[in-house]
């Protein structure tokens, strides 16, 4: 064996010791790399256990355990999270009546400055419940995470009555959209919104605004949101009730009647 053969014999030991101090350094940090936002929690001291975004995406797409909003009936009724139950913090009663102590829940309100699921859960642990975790990020930052959110009639109601600036967007066929609709809607279908967002018809001088979509579907609208929300639209929604509720509070017409709301515009 000559001299170069056996100084790399003797070095081989060292650098084997080397690779694995090097892979055992390397392994944890790799282990214990940071959620995602999506992982992410609020991570609060509280008696319940805070859920991710991406957890809560999960229990709604399993429909496994039931998810409570505890906000109240009108806030609810202007948005929230789709396959949440509007039970109030102020009617624990019926979360008792409807669901025994061993129940799996999920409560979400407000956000994390929202203390309405904390108290519930609370009010839930005295009672008895322990298995009652939150999503304290609440809907406000599930909608700025492009997670769009479902408007029920008596939310799109207090927004078109109440909101001048509230964009609703029409997402049937140009023709349906030309026979009747919504006063000042515009029509965006799907895969438009990005044309919507560059020419005018979503108010992108106003990523704020409330956007409400209708169609003949609620899958329909749903996606139609989901697309505008992507586009930084996060006040966005869609009715998911069906258009008949729009027609019985003569809102679906050429002209609805309430000849004083103004379309909105960045002027």
């Amino acid at each position: 064996m000559n001299t170069l053969q056996q100084r790399v014999k003797r070095g081989l030991p060292a650098i084997v010791v080397v690779l694995t101090a090097a892979t055992a350094c390397s392994s944890p940090a790799l282990a214990q790399s940071p959620p995602t936002i999506f992982q992410a929690s609020l991570q609060e001291t509280q008696p319940t256990t805070d859920i991710s975004t991406e957890e809560l995406q999960s229990i709604l797409a399993n429909g496994t355990v039931p998810v409570l909003d505890v906000r109240s009936r009108l806030e609810y009724a202007i948005a929230h999270i789709p396959g949440a139950i509007n039970i109030p913090e102020q009617e624990v009663a019926q979360i008792v009546q409807q669901y025994p102590p061993e129940s799996a829940l999920i409560l979400t309100c407000n956000g994390p400055f929202c203390g309405k699921s904390r108290r519930t859960a609370e009010q839930l642990g005295v009672l008895g419940y322990s298995s009652v975790r939150r999503y304290q990020l609440g809907i406000p930052v599930w909608r700025a995470l492009g997670n769009t959110v479902q408007t029920d009639v008596a939310g799109l109601l207090y927004i078109y009555r109440g909101d001048r600036t509230a964009v609703f967007v029409d997402a049937r066929t140009p023709a349906e959209f030309n026979s009747r609709t919504v006063r000042c809607a515009v029509n965006i279908q799907a895969g438009e919104a990005t044309a919507a967002n560059d020419d005018g018809r979503l108010p992108n001088w106003d990523k704020g605004a409330r956007v409400v979509v209708f169609a003949n579907s609620l899958a329909d609208a749903r996606k139609v949101a989901a697309e505008i929300a992507k586009k930084a639209y996060w006040n966005s929604s869609y009715f998911g009730g069906p258009l008949s509720e729009l027609k019985e509070n003569h809102l679906l017409t050429r002209d609805s009647g309430d000849v004083d709301r103004r379309c909105p515009g960045p002027g």
